[in-house]
């Protein structure tokens, strides 16, 4: 049996709306189609494949024995099936984005966006910096699912659309949807939370505001660099570390010179880290002659021709493979000023917190996916005489992975709950506001930090099977670090929360404010918040990853305490604040209620 491979273009993507999910036989047949899309280049290459009947999927190829013990496929299922996550959505205000979140679940959950995710890891994006004429166009080609992944997100409003949106808790309900459609993949995140995180810096020049913002927070997937304000809808993305600081971007050498028309600057320079490079505009800092400062800079110039945007080459990175990282390179580039020159790290803070947080969503939803993958696994799968489920050492290790991924869930949408009424003035006193400060920094410190480790000890549930890259797992585990790294490293982070406790003493009050929400509930939280008061006066920078730590620990142990159920809060309180625990997960002591926790946590993936 012979099968031609064809290419989709991204106009050719089979398209529906996200509301009408498809029936399962007709996801697996679109599954079908979708794996053998190739790049052309290999359709040229191999113009044809040999396709062989499969066996029985109770009988091995060569017949010598019957597969049994394998757990089946855990697509379809509802990434949405999460307690913590309904019950955190409909406790910050966004309960009215329930039935929304629930359908992102099932689409994310489904084979086709299972497949989706997958084959756009598989097929990565490819740089064409040149046409075959010779022109300069510094493009980059995605496989058709990756499209797919980003017409979906951006129709759902996983991009910029909270911010045209009234409703309270429209952004909580953006980080729900968040948290179940990123089962599907991790690295069409990136773009989606530039643009998010885009809009409140542009505001800074409502000028430019006026022109962009309508299209940056649409519900439209537009691909293909266009003028931007002939397009259905925009992307933007970030430019701001360079070879030489990184992180330390007071650093940057690229130079932005004024031009005879007020705003407009031309940039010399490079960019060492730009993901998305094919985003319509770009946030990018620059030193002009007042200082640092903020730009925005589109691929093409509002006359239609290509902005200089020459893009020398593609990060080779340890994952989020289906994600383009580019390393770009200025001259004579057109850029416009966004907010006062001198005041570009000033400008792009709101920008930071935003990202930060949807680091935290995004290590919280690798947790979550890895969890339910292992869960899923060990229900029907079984070793020396009993099913994995049923043996009380693995039960102690998927309730320990099931505490931490609740902490971390319940934080970030404790965090977009701040972020939500600080951005709306809906904040009192402004107490949300700066708790939002501090606690975004913290959980964006410890919930990344704990996501590597937490992946490993879930694809070391599958055993070896977790190892092979058909299980999906290993893509995950390369996932996890990047989430530690981006927006600033573990460093970096640490003494940012000793920056804003020393320059902005009311994040401190906000945060013990969150604290005595729960005070007398539970003997172990209130030491440790007495703790946390003495180290705090004692912090010094060599012990910044250790106070942060503790403040993470403590503001999860309180959310638990006040919103989850004994059997968690205590398990919790226990382990993570009393040292009854070891140095790896599963760990937790005799006395710990694993049953109650794991009939909380685990889905019905059955």
């Amino acid at each position: 049996m012979v099968a031609k491979v064809q290419t989709l273009a991204p106009s050719e993507t089979p398209s529906r709306p996200p509301s009408q999910p498809q029936t399962q036989a007709q996801a697996q047949a679109q599954s079908q189609v979708e794996a053998q899309a190739q790049p052309q280049v290999e359709a040229q290459a191999q113009p044809q494949v040999q396709v062989q009947a499969q066996p029985p999927s109770s009988v091995s190829a060569s017949g010598t024995h019957d597969v049994t013990n394998q757990p089946p496929p855990l697509a379809p299922y509802d990434a949405s099936d999460d307690v913590a996550l309904l019950e955190g959505l409909r406790r910050e205000g966004a309960g009215w984005a329930e039935p929304d979140v629930r359908r992102i679940g099932l689409l994310a959950g489904g084979v086709q966006a299972q497949e989706w995710g997958e084959l756009a890891n598989r097929h990565e994006p490819v740089l064409r910096t040149h046409d075959r004429y010779g022109h300069r166009v510094d493009e980059v080609d995605f496989h058709p699912s990756w499209h797919e992944l980003m017409r979906v997100a951006v129709a759902e409003g996983l991009a910029g659309a909270p911010w045209a949106d009234d409703r309270p808790g429209a952004h909580v309900a953006r980080t729900a949807g968040g948290l179940a459609w990123g089962h599907t993949d991790a690295g069409h995140g990136c773009p989606t939370s530039m643009t998010y995180a885009a809009v409140p810096a542009l505001r800074r020049q409502p000028e430019l505001a006026a022109v962009y913002e309508p299209l940056l927070t649409g519900r439209e997937y537009d691909p293909g660099l266009r003028v931007p304000t002939t397009k259905r809808g925009l992307l933007a993305g970030m430019g701001m570390t360079e070879k030489q600081g990184g992180s330390d971007v007071r650093t940057n050498t690229t130079a932005a010179t004024p031009t005879a028309e007020p705003g407009v600057y031309t940039l010399r320079g490079h960019k060492w880290f730009t993901s998305a490079p094919m985003c319509d505009v770009f946030l990018v800092l620059a030193q002009a002659p007042g200082g640092l400062s903020c730009f925005l800079v589109p691929r093409v110039l509002p006359d239609g021709t290509r902005n200089t945007f020459r893009v020398q080459r593609l990060k080779d990175k340890l994952g989020n493979r289906s994600n383009a990282s580019a390393e770009p390179e200025f001259d004579g580039t057109v850029a416009w000023l966004v907010g006062p020159e001198g005041q570009g790290v000033k400008t792009i803070i709101e920008m930071v917190n935003c990202t930060r947080l949807d680091c935290v969503m995004m290590s919280a939803t690798l947790m979550r996916k890895t969890f339910v993958e292992a869960g899923h696994h060990v229900r029907h799968r079984s070793a020396f005489g009993a099913r994995l489920l049923d043996q009380p050492l693995m039960r102690n290790v998927l309730a320990d992975l099931a505490l931490e991924s609740e902490a971390a869930t319940t934080l970030t949408l404790r965090l977009a709950g701040a972020a939500d009424r600080a951005v709306r003035a809906d904040d009192g006193h402004g107490a949300e506001q700066a708790f939002r400060r501090i606690a975004t920094a913290v959980g964006k410190y410890w919930v990344t930090k704990r996501g590597p480790a937490f992946t490993a000890e879930a694809l070391e549930c599958l055993g070896g099977n977790g190892y092979v890259e058909d299980s999906g797992m290993p893509r995950h585990y390369r996932e996890a670090p990047l989430l530690s790294i981006w927006e600033g490293s573990g460093n970096v982070n640490a003494l940012d929360v000793l920056r804003a406790l020393t320059r902005e003493p009311a994040t401190a009050d906000a945060l013990f404010g969150e604290l005595a929400l729960a005070q007398g509930a539970d003997a172990r939280l209130d030491a440790a918040v007495s703790r946390l008061r003495v180290r705090l006066g004692e912090a010094t920078p060599s012990g910044a990853r250790r106070l942060v730590e503790q403040m993470a620990l403590t503001l999860q142990a309180s959310l638990l305490v006040r919103h989850a159920p004994p059997a968690v809060a205590d398990a919790f309180c226990a382990t993570r604040l009393g040292g009854d625990w070891g140095y790896a997960f599963g760990t937790l002591p005799d006395a710990a209620d694993v049953d109650g926790i794991l009939e909380r946590s685990l889905p019905a993936t059955d």
